[in-house]
């Protein structure tokens, strides 16, 4: 029996008011199923909840233009907010017309995997200790605590995938996979759109990602998002640089660099979006395997936008090449490696570091939610947590402080920040908790690193000069 429908209007025709719809996508223009989404606004469903990882860039056929006709009620994601204007979502959050859950991208599918695996909960380190975790029943396991997440079940899911055949068997490409696989086993009723549809047998058993058994209903993809003229995340480029008092600090890249300098040969790193990304730029032969979240392992250097593959994309939506013997999986698999303690370090950036180690990254004073995105599931699973980061904001607040007054990512998880005028490595073992200041940016003094970072420091006798340990 076929599972194709002849068009997506038909394929969504049936989600009524108040259903629970799980949609993937990835970052804010990678993967979304553009031809079932707007085929749902033009339905019209209305009160829905939503499951996702964020709604994607406005101005584009993403999960974005149900928000825009006031079609949800209740979103569940890990991102609410990104950097820019505020999005028609936002400001529903806000009014209160939408009810807004955050929750950390590999909890996300952990709890959509659960669900669809017939298990009602189970324990996570992940949240541990933070906003996420509250009013969750917790439990003790040999010495450690862990938050109770409840599995999830959806009336439909809205997928995206390269093929399938008219059973229903789906093959995914490249980096795409991501939520799919997890998003359709918790649904009733999932609905994938593909960019080609072949008859049974035509895709060879290996080449089968998702087996029909998931899938209800199939459709030709006719709508896109365009990766490449979506809004760029990227950060400043390499060669940015701020000053302090008339004096030059380090590059982005020189950050990056000195960064990459503190990872061991042969590590397997998860760099985050923004400046840990230019970390890329300095472990060519040094056998260091980079991870993604959306499920790679072992991609090499960004690409150019001319030379772009949509679906070859790292989790902060960069375009990449790959390294001989990458390999791609969805998301569940790749926060399995993530909790695991499968990864030496993780490179993150951060809003604020405090005294403790505590690391603040996903929310903002002023905006509602955050962006907590796999951040909480990495900075408790890597071996090694380190942090770049400009010394001060964009107003010139210091971000290293005594204790971090924005919520906080996971406590007592940083190893080490790399600034652009200072390396600080935590010091676990003082009877006070704090930061040993081992190296300094050429052409600054001790003093005046202090004086822009209001947190306990312990001061060897002469720290060395960051540009000399490269």
């Amino acid at each position: 029996m076929s599972k194709v429908y002849a068009s997506a209007d038909e394929a969504v025709a049936d989600i009524p008011d108040g259903a629970s719809v799980a949609i993937s996508g990835f970052g804010i223009s990678h993967s979304f199923p553009s031809t079932l989404i707007v085929a749902l606004r033009d339905h019209g469903a209305r009160g829905l909840t939503v499951y996702c990882n964020g709604l994607g860039a406005s101005g584009h056929p993403t999960a974005q233009l149900l928000a825009e006709n006031h079609q949800i009620s209740r979103l569940v994601a890990s991102f609410s907010a990104r950097p820019g204007p505020i999005t028609a979502a936002e400001e529903q959050i806000m009014a209160g017309e939408i009810e807004f859950e955050v929750v950390p991208q590999g909890t996300l599918v952990e709890r959509m995997r659960a669900g669809g695996a017939g298990i009602p909960a189970f324990y996570t380190p992940v949240g541990v200790g933070t906003a996420v975790a509250e009013g969750k029943p917790a439990g003790e396991f040999d010495g450690h605590t862990f938050v109770l997440e409840r599995g999830i079940t959806t009336d439909f899911a809205l997928l995206r995938a390269s093929r399938a055949d008219t059973a229903g068997n789906v093959q995914f490409r490249g980096g795409s996979r991501n939520f799919n696989d997890s998003f359709a086993k918790a649904a009733r009723v999932a609905i994938v759109e593909v960019e080609e549809i072949v008859e049974v047998g035509e895709l060879a058993p290996d080449d089968i990602d998702l087996p029909g058994l998931w899938i209800s209903r199939v459709v030709r993809s006719t709508i896109r998002v365009d990766p490449k003229k979506t809004p760029s995340r990227s950060a400043r480029g390499g060669d940015s640089r701020r000053e302090y008092g008339g004096k030059p600090a380090l590059s982005r890249s020189e950050i990056g660099r000195r960064a990459a300098a503190l990872l061991p040969d042969g590590a397997i790193v998860n760099l985050g979006a923004g400046l840990p990304n230019h970390i890329a730029e300095w472990i060519a032969d040094r056998g260091v395997t980079l991870h993604a979240e959306n499920g790679i392992l072992g991609y090499g250097g960004l690409v150019p936008l001319e030379d772009a593959d949509p679906d070859m994309h790292d989790a902060g939506g960069n375009f990449i090449d790959l390294a001989p013997g990458a390999s791609f999986f969805d998301s569940v698999t790749s926060f399995e490696i993530a909790r695991g303690h499968r990864l030496d370090a993780v490179v993150l950036g951060a809003y604020q570091v405090d005294a403790a180690g505590d690391l603040a990254n996903w929310a903002q004073p002023g905006r509602p939610g955050g962006g907590i995105g796999g951040a909480m599931d990495l900075a408790v699973g890597a071996r090694s947590v380190i942090v770049t980061m400009e010394h001060v904001d964009s107003k010139g607040r210091p971000k290293l402080v005594e204790r971090a007054e924005y919520p906080i990512t996971a406590p007592g998880c940083v190893d080490a920040v790399v600034t652009d005028l200072a390396l600080l490595r935590r010091d676990r073992e003082a009877a006070q908790p704090g930061f040993v200041l081992e190296e300094i940016a050429a052409g600054f003094t001790v003093d005046e690193v202090l004086a822009l970072t209001p947190m306990t420091v312990h001061v060897p006798r002469a720290p060395r000069i960051m540009q000399e340990s490269w």
